[in-house]
């Protein structure tokens, strides 16, 4: 009897405990808003007070051995306690360095984790392993289901998340994964749900593996919405997922790589990558692709393409001597590394001389210029991404000359005639860019056949195509020499009138290709081939409308003794 007694009392004393505890909790959440400080490590601490807060038992009935609930609420208690002190010394800024707090703050976060676990396992065993009976499965919405019924689903997924055992936890959220991949609008309604988001970013550094990966699908699919990446960070998702990168199955090394690069997309995270040694991570990945595959470091490639645009990281990464490792990447066999490597070195030598000249020395831009030989192999999409890195890294004129004699323009006059059109287009922008770095290159593009290829491309379809092409030529033609060589063949001159639609309006070919026109009248052979070109009526008709350019092109026909003869002056 005395027993009994004793036993009682130890109950009571037990929930007197449980509902002090809960009181502290409520306290603590309550004293966190009025803090200033710290904002998002209070909020972390908050979100986790309140996934205790349901975890916690109506009442205490611990038997048997094992890890107890009044062990775990005792716990509790004295890390609620401390945090409390904590949390009045940031009310009253009265923590003696910023750079401790920081780290009290994250140790009392790893001991809240720790209590979740500890009620999380002890609720498994208490609701689902008891007397064999489990509990009832809500059934999945579908495409008309209600907000409210999606709510449900998802409260119903958070509290397998929390209390059930592997295999239920994996299940569940493999159940989550199939609902917002199908609708995006369940993401959202999955960000209202107080604590689901945190339990997803814990799952990243479980051992198992299964619940690993699909915790990473999971935010994978919630970084897709640009709004909820910032919200993501803020909970500190991008320390676990750099531990996921180091340490995870090959498929979480990948989930994990494609989360990093949407939340570091606007370079904002960028510090929170490199803090957490994300850069070294990434970099290892880079460096060995018979080891990680393409596909791996191709993600790789690109998170650090992000976070270039920080210049201390950039710097880090030149220092580290990586360079030479992104050229060879280049030359990868396959197209997915090539393309990647190829935009990394574009972004991490944008607007600075000194690592284009880096990749200049390392030899990057024989290389770039090898990937568009007629020889290679190299696929349309490598040749387009080299054509963009070799304009933007060649701004020097060293630079320059020394492109032109690895071949750059003997390369880029075979696509324009051979190559598949979207590269002819790249090699276009190439051409047109060529043009205007000096009178030298206009006369080296005269000489090596660019005018009867660029005449081609005056009637495309693509207004793009024929603004380029024309630009170009009317550049090339500026040149004495050019001209000359350019009337020499009928054929062009012919096709330049031809193109001209007087009907057209003002759209279309007519303001592209009259400066070129004008130029050609401005000598006398060009005049000749205008005259004799039988499109001459086209010109006039445009003059008779009062078009400014057709007026002086006829002006520079008429004073020609040879026009007077055969056709009279133009009134």
């Amino acid at each position: 009897m005395v027993e009994d007694k004793t036993q009682i009392v130890g109950v009571h004393a037990g929930n007197s405990r449980l509902r002090l505890a809960t009181d502290q909790i409520s306290s603590l959440i309550v004293l966190s808003h009025s803090i200033k400080v710290f904002s998002s490590r209070w909020k972390l601490i908050r979100n986790k007070l309140n996934e205790i807060l349901p975890l916690l038992p109506p009442e205490i009935q611990d038997s048997g051995d094992g890890p107890s609930f009044s062990g775990v609420i005792q716990a509790i208690e004295e890390t609620t306690e401390f945090t409390t002190k904590l949390a009045q010394k940031c009310i009253d800024f009265s923590y003696s360095g910023k750079l401790l707090m920081q780290s009290d703050l994250d140790i009392i976060c790893v001991k809240f984790n720790n209590h979740i676990k500890s009620l999380s396992e002890l609720s498994s065993i208490d609701a689902f392993s008891s007397n064999g009976q489990y509990a009832i499965v809500v059934s999945r919405p579908g495409p008309t289901a209600s907000r409210d019924d999606i709510r449900f689903y998802f409260k119903d997924l958070l509290s397998r998340f929390k209390i059930g055992n592997s295999e239920m936890k994996e299940q569940a959220l493999i159940c989550f994964n199939e609902v917002i991949q199908e609708d995006n609008r369940c993401v959202k309604t999955a960000m209202e749900i107080d604590g689901l988001v945190f339990v997803l970013v814990e799952f990243l550094g479980s051992k198992e593996v299964g619940i690993q990966e699909e915790a990473l699908k999971s935010l994978d699919m919630i970084c897709r919405f640009h709004s909820y990446k910032g919200v993501l960070a803020s909970i500190g998702i991008v320390a676990p997922l750099i531990r996921a990168l180091e340490g995870g199955s090959h498929l979480s090394k990948k989930l994990s790589t494609r989360c990093l690069m949407k939340v570091t997309a606007d370079s904002d995270n960028a510090w929170a990558v490199s803090a957490h040694g994300g850069v070294t991570a990434l970099l290892r990945i880079s460096a060995s692709e018979s080891e990680n595959g393409a596909e791996l470091v191709s993600l790789a490639c690109g998170v650090l393409k992000n976070l270039v645009g920080v210049e201390e990281i950039k710097r880090f990464i030149v220092e580290e001597g990586t360079i030479p490792m992104f050229i060879n990447l280049v030359k990868s066999i396959n197209e997915v590394t090539q393309i990647s490597a190829i935009d990394f070195l574009r972004s991490i030598a944008s607007g600075d001389e000194l690592v284009a000249n880096l990749i200049a020395n390392e030899g990057g831009i024989r290389v770039l210029v090898r990937v568009l030989d007629p020889k290679s192999s190299f696929s349309s999409k490598t040749k387009e991404m080299s054509i963009m890195a070799i304009m933007s890294l060649c701004s020097n004129p060293t630079r320059l000359n020394n492109l032109v004699s690895y071949g750059f323009m003997d390369h880029i006059l075979h696509l324009l005639r051979d190559g598949e059109v979207s590269v002819q287009e790249s090699c276009l922008k190439a051409a047109f860019w060529l043009s205007g770095t000096s009178d030298e290159f206009k006369k080296a593009m005269g000489d090596a056949g660019f005018m009867p290829e660029l005449i081609k491309f005056v009637a495309a379809k693509s207004f793009e195509v024929r603004e380029m092409a024309s630009e170009t030529l009317s550049s090339l033609v500026s040149i004495p020499r050019n001209r000359k060589r350019f009337v020499e063949n009928d054929q062009n001159v012919s096709l330049l009138l031809q193109s001209i639609d007087p009907e057209e309006g003002t759209s279309g070919n007519r303001k592209l290709l009259l400066p070129i026109i004008m130029s050609l009248s401005g000598c006398n052979s060009g005049r000749k081939k205008i005259l004799g070109s039988g499109y001459l009526k086209n010109i006039e008709k445009l003059a008779d409308e009062q078009v400014s350019d057709a007026k002086k092109i006829v002006r520079n026909l008429s004073s020609n003794r040879l026009v007077r003869l055969i056709r009279g002056i133009w009134r």
